[in-house]
């Protein structure tokens, strides 16, 4: 049934039958209609404000729980539903996996036009929370105030924040008390820092004016409990500065390095910032399996570190190498991957269009006593070209691991040209992986793919793909 009013329309009775791109609920109608619904898990029955209609589609919020669903489980967290960070917290972990997978299953199949290949169960996440190896924070001296805060006329004084932005409101922070996806001390760190900085009246950033001191606190953990604390600051306070970081230091033995930039720019973007150590060496260093990595403030590194090991092994199992191959790792970054499988194979040459990414990768295999790997930096449709072809050995085995974008059209074609027998695609984006398999799937054909879950309580899941030429 539908209602109107001047400003909206309500369905009533939807009862969500699935879950769809970005972790929407989906219903349908009386009429067939369907309905893409925010602020539900499938298996409800709501009521929803549409915020969109379209011909074919609404797309609305749940304003009214009628019925739960049978997945539903009791969120974790007190700040559920308004931080955004993990929407399926109220449902079960093993619901998650299954329309996880579903997602992918369907994307390959209905945007690949792809039927026939073997469908590995999704590898689930051992941890289904305190997974995370690095969190940023941001501070605000103008915490984000709920819609009864604001009714009730109440004076709150001091509003310093230090958290998540709310979703879709850039100057708006949620003065976090507690998360579950980084392990202690990053709760308890971060819960000091903000008391003694109110306590020492330091200056929480102002968004609006662009002023204050304290703008973003970031910390980063490896396996071995040893912790990297970063902060930017909008301006130069040194007494300030020093006593904040001496007491954190002095409380927390677990920081093994301390480091800061100066950052006035309009965003909080840290890869054109000098970054100046305080303690420590300024990067923590991670083994993988053997491999070491050096990882520092503005290091890429997989943020679930259990489960990218995982995925590495996993993409190892698919490329199946026997030692005499050459292996082309397409969109390399630091090359994690690369340097995994260049263990068991003749070469591998990777591609990444980031300079940083690309020293960092030559600097780890120097690390790892790697000889046969090389790296080049550039935009992969332009540096991945005929020349490239022409002057290369060509590859047995390619892996790519592209943004969640996708490939480019341009990169594909080059990758028909080079022909290896076996690709291994990894995606974070089962969608734009399809729409990539279909343009190859006249000459390779997906023998099977296996989704990866890479962040529990969230709709993100990761997929490996096995490619064979025809």
């Amino acid at each position: 049934m539908k209602k109107r009013n001047k400003k909206n329309i309500i369905l009533e009775n939807i009862r969500l039958l699935n879950a769809g791109a970005k972790g929407v609920a989906i219903g349908r109608t009386e009429e067939g209609k369907t309905v893409m619904v925010t602020g539900a898990i499938p298996g409800d029955i709501v009521n929803v404000k549409v915020k969109k209609a379209k011909s074919k589609y609404y797309e609305g919020e749940a304003v009214d729980l009628l019925e739960k669903s049978p997945y539903r489980v009791d969120p974790k967290c007190i700040h559920f539903g308004v931080c955004g960070g993990c929407k399926w917290q109220n449902m079960s972990y093993e619901k998650q996996l299954d329309f996880k997978q579903e997602e992918v299953y369907n994307n390959i199949k209905r945007i690949g036009g792809i039927d026939h290949f073997e469908t590995v169960p999704i590898l689930g996440s051992e941890e289904q929370y305190y997974y995370r190896n690095k969190m940023e924070f941001s501070f605000s001296n103008s915490r984000w105030l709920t819609q009864y805060e604001i009714s009730s006329e109440e004076n709150f004084g001091n509003r310093d924040a230090l958290g998540f932005h709310i979703p879709g409101m850039w100057s708006k922070i949620l003065d976090l008390k507690e998360c579950f996806l980084q392990e202690e001390p990053s709760n308890t760190i971060r819960l000091a820092v903000k008391e003694y900085a109110v306590k020492n009246g330091l200056d929480f950033f102002d968004v609006r004016n662009h002023e204050g001191f304290l703008r973003t606190l970031m910390m980063r953990q490896n396996s071995q409990g040893e912790w990297m604390v970063l902060f930017q600051l909008f301006r130069e306070e040194k007494e300030n500065r020093e006593k904040l970081f001496q007491f954190l230091l002095e409380t927390f033995p677990q920081i093994k390095t301390l480091v800061y930039a100066i950052n006035p720019k309009a965003n909080d973007s840290i890869y054109d910032l000098d970054i100046n150590v305080y303690f420590g060496e300024g990067y923590l260093m991670e083994e993988m399996d053997g491999l070491k990595f050096k990882i520092g403030p503005k290091s890429f590194f997989q943020t679930n570190y259990k489960q990218a090991l995982e995925l590495y092994r996993k993409t190892l199992e698919f490329a199946d190498l026997k030692g005499d191959e050459v292996v082309y790792d397409l969109y390399t970054g630091t090359g994690t991957i690369a340097q995994y499988v260049a263990r068991k194979a003749k070469q591998v040459i990777g591609i990444e269009s980031v300079q940083e990414a690309i020293d960092a990768a030559i600097e780890h295999a120097q690390l790892n006593g790697l000889t046969n790997t090389t790296f080049y930096c550039g935009d992969m449709k332009d540096i991945f070209n005929d020349e490239f072809l022409a002057n290369h050995p060509k590859a047995d085995v390619l892996i790519t691991d592209p943004p969640r974008d996708g490939m480019h059209q341009k990169v594909v074609e080059q990758i028909l040209k080079l022909a290896p027998q076996k690709v291994v695609y990894v995606s974070c984006n089962s969608a734009t992986q399809a729409r990539d398999l279909a343009l190859m799937k006249d000459h390779y054909d997906v023998v099977k793919i296996l989704p990866v879950d890479m962040f529990p309580q969230t709709h993100h899941v990761e997929n490996i793909a096995l490619l064979l030429k025809k």
